[in-house]
């Protein structure tokens, strides 16, 4: 048999080598030497070898590269050296703050920094055995994150095989981010084909490095920067970070180009001032630049404050804005009938993503803003990802001012009559029917917050009710197999997943189903207070204004809505349909935490947690007493700000708000 295989073997290491070969010219050095048409034919000899004799096939492989079977879920990934967050410094007179600090902590020793471009990309650690790639796992707390080995395989700038004389063992860490280029590509064949465009390409990347699935990650096309060696056993003999990223490059990783070793605090200054001009320039998002202390002995000496280091912090950029004309004001209705005026502009690029609408919130803000069609806008990406118009560029105004924007007398989709509630700044359509509202409480109902039905989203919802199969929530769950695979983009196989999907969801708990039911003034967290409180749909269905309002959490305008919805016989034939559809209508009761730390505290979320969702981290809180507003406020308790935190953080830093992180905060509940 080993003769047999001999020759085969002697072939695929010759494959395997030039592959890896041709991946680090390509990635690393940026010189390819062989054509993408050469490499795929190199490939695919490789996987018929391989597919031949399966014995032949190594972890490092780059056939191993195009995923493997979906995974149920993620193994934890602890971390052995703490994946710690850095600070942040937004201005001048912090960047210099910090120096101060690590000089005085230096008594007077000398050293220099080196200044890294901030990736905006998902954090990742990279282990590798005998020079094999062995497992990657993502930030999470810090502690411990998610294994995500078989998705990292398929990106082709890690390397599967490290290069040259390296340690048995070794950790990297690093940045996996999507270029520009390739995240324009994507939203351009995802609206080719009907389906919802990624916000910018941080949420595409992260997005596709979590997924369950290693072959939707396989098909976007990732890349990867290396910017610190977290262990080496046995230890390297390198000083510096300098040294240490020359020495991860030698290996194999890519290291961005623009790192710099500078003096002092002048030249960082420098360079960070550049940089936030110039990142334009680039083909990847940057929202600001990490400086860190070049000497790892003082690195080791300073150690971590807290959550942070003391050696190292970030400086942010601040919001990108660009001018362009406001085209046109119209109207979108949402589930609950709201009226929202929406600003069609004239497509500008905003921090490297194509900006064509931004919403305008309700006709009281387009006044207070002066906001008229015809004006040249700024428009700004808050936290470098929501697009909103600051306001009007006056000065660029000339001729006759269009006339402040009202909201029209009749629904758009409907054509019913619009109503303003007193007290209230939104104007809602007055008719249950409204097909936009329809669409959208099908929409919510699905999603993943509510009843999580995957596959069930804005393209399925619309063409569910223009079709007519969908006329309430109910009929969601008689529809058959056959109705969905006639439908545009669907077929058996996408068909039975959204009725599997359904299945699954009749075993959601009673708050799930409150919040998908869109009922006034009921998001995830009072659902969650009134299933917990009550128990029982039913227990629901009989309480009175002063039950629901004696709940604490509830108050009057919540307990008057929610006890409305109860007393319309169409909702109540709604839910008792659903009722008959099996779906579950009850969950644990649960007494409010007395000893609880939070009980009664008010918190807000800003930016991307490193390991719960915002629904999760909101669920948590409200289980534990405490609630969650959507702004910050002198009555704000706590602010919990994971990545790329917007205005709210910035409003918690003037009021003097305490601001903590995703640790922090699963020390409170605990």
């Amino acid at each position: 048999m080993r003769e047999k295989t001999a020759a085969p073997r002697q072939r695929a290491e010759e494959l395997r080598e030039a592959l890896h070969e041709a991946n680090y010219r390509y990635y690393v050095l940026d010189a390819p030497t062989i054509s993408d048409a050469e490499y795929d034919r190199l490939l695919r000899e490789l996987q018929d070898l391989e597919e031949a004799h399966p014995e032949l096939v190594t972890p490092d492989s780059p056939t191993q590269r195009v995923g493997a079977a979906p995974l149920e879920t993620f193994a934890p990934f602890p971390h052995g050296r703490q994946m710690i967050s850095l600070g942040n410094a937004f201005t001048e007179e912090e960047l210099r703050a910090f120096d101060g600090r690590v000089r005085k902590l230096a008594g007077g020793r000398s050293f220099v920094y080196t200044v890294e471009l901030k990736i905006d990309g998902l954090a990742i650690a990279l282990r590798y055995r005998d020079g094999a790639f062995e497992r990657g796992g993502t930030r999470g707390d810090g502690r411990t994150g998610e294994d995500i080995t078989v998705n990292l395989r398929t990106i082709r700038s890690i390397p599967l095989r490290l290069r040259g004389n390296v340690p048995a063992y070794v950790e990297v860490r690093g940045e996996v981010y999507l270029k520009l280029s390739d995240f324009e590509r994507i939203n351009e064949r995802r609206a080719k084909n009907d389906q919802p465009l990624f916000a910018n390409p941080r949420n595409a990347a992260a997005g596709a490095v979590r997924q369950l699935d290693s072959a939707i990650t396989a098909r976007r096309p990732l890349s990867f920067w290396a910017y610190q060696l977290a262990a080496a056993e046995p230890p390297v003999d390198v000083a510096t970070q300098w040294e240490a990223l020359k020495r991860c490059g030698a290996w194999g990783f890519p290291i961005n180009p623009n790192i710099r070793r500078v003096d002092d605090i002048d030249a960082v200054i420098a360079f960070c001032n550049d940089w936030e001009g110039r990142r334009e320039e680039l083909d990847y998002e940057i929202d600001g630049v990490v400086v860190k202390v070049d000497d790892l002995a003082l690195e080791g000496e300073l150690g971590e404050a807290g959550r942070e280091p003391r050696w190292a912090i970030a400086y942010k950029f601040k919001p990108r804005e660009a001018y362009t004309e406001l085209l046109d004001i119209t109207v979108q209705v949402g589930r609950t009938g709201a009226l929202t005026p929406v600003a069609i502009l004239q497509p500008v690029v905003v921090g490297g993503v194509t900006v064509r609408n931004a919403t305008l919130h309700n006709e009281e803000e387009i006044a207070r803003r002066d906001v008229r069609v015809g004006d040249i806008v700024i428009v700004r990406r808050a936290g470098d990802v929501i697009p909103e118009i600051v306001g009007p560029v006056k000065e660029r105004r000339h001729g006759e001012l269009a006339p402040l924007y009202r909201i029209p007398a009749h629904c758009p989709v409907c054509h019913a009559a619009v109503d303003r509630p007193e007290g209230e700044v939104v104007y809602r359509c007055t008719n249950a029917s409204c097909p936009a509202q329809l669409k959208e409480r099908v929409r919510h109902f699905c999603s993943r917050g509510a009843m999580d039905i995957e596959g069930v989203g804005e393209q399925l919802a619309t063409q569910l009710v223009d079709r007519e199969l969908v006329h309430d929530l109910a009929d969601l769950f008689a529809l058959t197999r056959e109705q969905l695979a006639g439908l545009e983009r669907m077929g058996d196989k996408s068909a039975q997943n959204v009725l599997d999907e359904r299945e699954k969801a009749k075993t959601r708990p009673l708050w799930r189903l409150l919040n998908g039911l869109s009922i006034r003034f009921v998001g995830s967290q009072n659902a969650q207070v009134l299933g917990e409180a009550f128990g029982e749909m039913e227990a629901l269905e009989r309480a009175g204004v002063e039950e629901l309002t004696g709940v604490p959490g509830i108050g009057p305008k919540i307990g008057q809505s929610v006890w409305l919805f109860f007393q319309q016989p169409q909702n109540r034939q709604l839910i008792a349909r659903l009722k008959d559809a099996g779906l579950r209508m009850s969950q644990p009761r649960r007494a409010l935490p007395v000893a609880s730390a939070i009980a009664g505290k008010t918190f807000v979320l800003t930016g991307t947690l490193p390991v719960l969702t915002r629904e999760e981290a909101t669920a948590k809180i409200v289980a534990a007493g405490g609630k969650v507003s959507g702004s910050v406020s002198k009555k704000t308790d706590y602010v919990v700000a994971g990545a790329e935190p917007g205005s709210k953080l910035t409003k918690a830093q003037e009021l003097g708000v305490r601001i903590i992180g995703e640790g922090e905060l699963n020390e409170l509940l605990a």
